[in-house]
């Protein structure tokens, strides 16, 4: 062992290793900075040119990409509120916030650090597991992967903001919402309103975009010239890192859930991120920064979002099961370059092995100084007045939208969805309760028909299920007893009274869309429709708790949470329709003229109408933005939508 060790540790200090290393490395920020694309679509796009390579070069690139992407998606989640990835969700609920506040640089700083403790700690699990978790990870079986999920769903209790029974609600509907496409039992198809689209689902990245992307920039848009409120840039990284270092244990405890959670075949970053964060929230003495700039809400989710990758390649590298969606790419392409991954490898390429885990260290190092290195340049992004950031924004998030599945349904969908997630915010109904309940519906679906087939009922006998239903217990024991209290609205209180018609009417289309939940389903048979029917049944008995207070003649600040203005405050000069009109408006320029001449049109009206833009510099920004995007389509092979005027017209390149 001790010869694969010292050549190992050659292969990893020469010069070749180190520069493809750094190219994967640098690949792997671009891929987390740009919105929806993330590691699967960025392995995916490498596999093409790696068939057939060295493996001691084709691996760092690989593992370089694979490391940071989950470091560079903190760029726009902290700065703009849109996750870079799936992994950055829970980022944006601490981290947006402090950017608004004008202290980008402290979280970027204390992201990155956590960042690179965590791919550190993930790296030093994962060199002890080629040793010793073999017969753990064997005796994970699906009941206790089962309530691993429940356990994440509990967790929600710590994300609901005000009302807890408003986030319970919302956690039933992302359950429902990710239940649309064919049931894991009997391959029915359920809500797919007999479209091809539906048939697999909505894609999670335009869930994200839609619960935060859009609502925060429309948000920013109607209150605030610039994202920060105040004109400086505040803290800088170093008192980021301080802190991070001060929650040292924070970080420990975030990461070995990361591990642990990404150890487990299908479950994934997005799920380690909100895990983490709900652990940070119920371990925390005094929560009432979180969710408005508590800087521990970011720290807790990146330490365990990259620690997460040293759990998923526990299962990859050992025994060829992919841990993630990432992993099943990356399995594919050590196949490519003749790797059979296993115990064989472990065996036989114990090099190789112990390549991938200290690649993965070090690129986590380099990663996290480039990232450290720009922070506080790239923060100044908060202070440009946010009407001339916003068109370019709205275009970035409807093409990574379209890369979900490339089709035209991606775009409606955003948009609907996104229509949604503004009400949502805007009435106080917990966004990331309902994404949350997206990410788990399939794996919880998936989970109650394996372990019923497989076990029956015996399966709560199992001494890790019991286990982890006692985490399930005391995590619900801490949510209640640490629900902060909230006063009632008054005339006199801090708040003005509330409408409640507007609130009773986006009520009324939550009811009325899990009621065709179950008139959609009963049809199917039994195993198809057992899930969505009893989650909607519990939905149904929370809608009616919650239509109950409403119709109590005390407003209830609880239900009420945001219909509200604060004393002082500036109104919005434009309501949500009237941005939702300019985002309608981007789409109509897409249909008619194609992405490329639509974003031009568009880009440049925005800048002249919205930010007062002189139509020559207004031309010349879309000009640079689709410059821009026409680089990256050609050099990561994407598609872009086309429009009625390339079924008229043939047009040359980009313009096709």
């Amino acid at each position: 062992m001790s010869g694969e060790l010292l050549q190992g540790l050659l292969t990893l200090l020469s010069v070749q290793h180190l520069l493809f290393l750094l190219l994967g490395t640098l690949l792997g920020l671009v891929v987390g900075i740009l919105p929806g694309l993330g590691g699967i679509a960025g392995l995916s796009l490498l596999l093409p040119f790696v068939y057939g390579g060295d493996p001691t070069l084709v691996l760092p690139m690989m593992i370089g990409l694979l490391a940071v992407t989950n470091t560079s998606d903190t760029f726009p989640a902290v700065l703009l509120g849109i996750p870079g990835t799936s992994s950055a969700q829970a980022t944006i609920m601490d981290g947006f916030p402090l950017a608004q506040r004008s202290e980008a640089a402290r979280a970027l700083g204390a992201a990155f650090s956590a960042s690179l403790l965590g791919g550190l700690f993930g790296a030093l699990l994962l060199t002890l597991a080629i040793q010793f978790a073999r017969p753990l990870i064997l005796a994970v079986g699906f009941g206790e992967q089962l309530m691993l999920v429940v356990l994440a769903l509990t967790m929600v209790g710590m994300l609901t903001g005000a009302s807890a029974l408003k986030g319970l609600i919302m956690c039933g509907v992302g359950l429902l919402l990710g239940s649309m496409g064919a049931a894991p039992a009997t391959a029915e198809y359920r809500l797919a309103f007999n479209t091809v689209y539906l048939s697999d689902g909505i894609p999670l990245v335009i869930v994200g975009l839609a619960m935060f992307a859009v609502p925060e920039m429309v948000e920013i848009l109607r209150r605030r010239t610039t994202i920060s409120s105040l004109p400086e840039l505040g803290s800088g990284t170093l008192r980021g890192f301080a802190e991070t270092l001060r929650h040292k244990w924070l970080v420990v405890r975030c990461s070995s859930l990361g591990v642990l959670v990404g150890a487990l075949p299908g479950l994934g970053g997005s799920v380690t991120n909100w895990v983490a964060y709900g652990h940070a929230v119920q371990t925390a003495k005094d929560r009432s920064l979180f969710g408005k700039g508590d800087i521990r809400g970011v720290i807790g989710p990146e330490s365990a979002n990259n620690a997460d990758n040293g759990g998923a390649l526990m299962p990859t590298l050992m025994f060829g099961i992919p841990g993630s969606g990432s992993m099943a790419v990356f399995l594919g392409g050590l196949i490519l370059i003749g790797v059979e991954p296993g115990i064989g490898m472990m065996e036989r390429h114990l090099d190789l092995t112990f390549i991938i885990i200290w690649s993965l260290a070090l690129a986590n190092v380099i990663g996290t100084a480039i990232c450290l290195f720009l922070a506080k340049p790239i923060a100044r992004l908060t202070l440009v007045p946010f009407t001339m950031l916003a068109p370019f924004m709205i275009v970035i998030i409807y093409f990574a939208a379209f890369q979900a599945t490339r089709a035209w349904e991606d775009l409606i969908t955003l948009f609907v969805l996104g229509i949604v997630g503004m009400y949502m915010k805007r009435f106080g109904w917990s966004r990331p309760a309902l994404l949350i309940g997206f990410v788990l519906s399939m794996r919880l679906d998936a989970s109650v028909y394996q372990s019923i087939q497989v076990y029956g009922m015996t399966f709560l006998e199992r001494g890790g299920v019991q286990f982890m239903l006692a985490l399930i217990a005391v995590s619900v024991f801490l949510a209640a007893r640490m629900k902060p209290h909230r006063e009632p609205l008054s005339a006199d209180g801090p708040f003005a009274p509330v409408n409640k018609m507007p609130q009773a009417i986006f009520l009324g289309v939550i009811t009325a869309a899990v009621l065709y939940v179950i008139y959609d389903v009963w049809h199917i048979a039994f195993l198809g429709k057992v899930f969505p029917i009893s989650v909607a049944l519990i939905t149904l008995a929370l809608l009616a708790a919650a239509m109950v207070l409403m119709s109590s003649k005390r407003p209830n600040y609880v239900l009420f949470d945001s219909e509200r203005e604060w004393r002082g405050e500036e109104r919005p000069v434009r309501s949500d329709l009237h941005y939702q009109g300019w985002i309608l408006g981007l789409l109509a320029a897409v249909a008619a003229f194609g992405f490329i001449l639509g974003i031009f049109v568009y880009i440049t009206a925005f800048l002249r109408v919205k930010a007062g833009v002189r139509w020559h510099w207004a031309m010349v920004g879309a000009l640079g933005a689709i410059a821009l995007l026409t680089i990256i389509g050609h050099l990561l092979v994407l598609y872009y939508p086309s429009g009625l005027l390339q079924y008229v017209v043939e047009l040359p390149w980009p313009l096709d």
